[in-house]
């Protein structure tokens, strides 16, 4: 069973980088100069992508994908520490192999590094908001519509794609994956460690308020 997880949050992750990654190339490539129109639809396929993978992997392994969500699930004794671990290896290595994957099926150089830099303190609080906006979607739905969480999700990261200044990664390894694309979708690697220091922080600050948030569910 172990087994079947790790490989699902590879699986997931991978494809979440090709559809992200992709949805950016062929965009940029049709919106003729239109960064809105590009952005739109790499918004809307990121989040019909995330529907069906949370969809059909949700079952297997919870469909994290994302280290932020792991390590909250972690914390609340959902998954083991190996699981973690195991978790967060597949989630880097699966959403780098789909940035590469990305990059052959459009003809481009597998190899690259982005030069897109995402810097500044406004751009590592987006991090930070979209995060925790993930989280507590998460979580809300979780709690009362755990049916619709892949619903919830994918509407949520649409939205967040909007409404931040970062477009919203609201993931650690997917920020690392987007380091090696030199695509729309990419991040120079100096600008990671904002980016990262931001989710994390929404991670240790989610964990601090949810039982604010949810302190009747989270007593019974």
């Amino acid at each position: 069973m172990e087994k079947k997880k790790i490989i699902s949050e590879f699986l997931g992750s991978l494809a979440l980088l090709l559809i992200v990654v992709g949805s950016g190339i062929m965009g940029e490539k049709l919106a003729a100069g239109n960064i809105a129109i590009a952005l739109l639809a790499n918004s809307l396929a990121t989040g019909a992508g995330l529907y069906v993978l949370i969809t059909t992997l949700g079952p297997v392994s919870g469909a994290h994908f994302n280290p932020a969500v792991s390590s909250y699930k972690k914390w609340r004794k959902e998954i083991s520490t190996s699981t973690w671990l195991g978790y967060m290896v597949a989630q880097l290595v699966g959403g780098i192999l789909g940035v590469f994957l990305a990059h052959y099926i459009f003809e481009l150089p597998l190899f690259q590094v982005s030069q897109h830099t995402r810097d500044g303190l406004p751009q590592i609080v987006s991090e930070m908001v979209a995060t925790f906006g993930l989280l507590f979607t998460i979580s809300g739905f979780g709690r009362f519509q755990p049916a619709k969480t892949a619903m919830g999700v994918a509407l949520y990261i649409v939205g967040a794609y909007w409404f931040t200044s970062s477009t919203s990664f609201a993931n650690p390894a997917v920020s690392i994956a987007r380091s090696f694309t030199d695509t729309f979708a990419g991040i120079a690697p100096h600008s990671l460690w904002g980016y990262i220091a931001g989710q994390l922080g929404a991670v240790v600050l989610f964990v601090a308020v949810e039982p604010m948030l949810f302190a009747k569910e989270i007593n019974n």
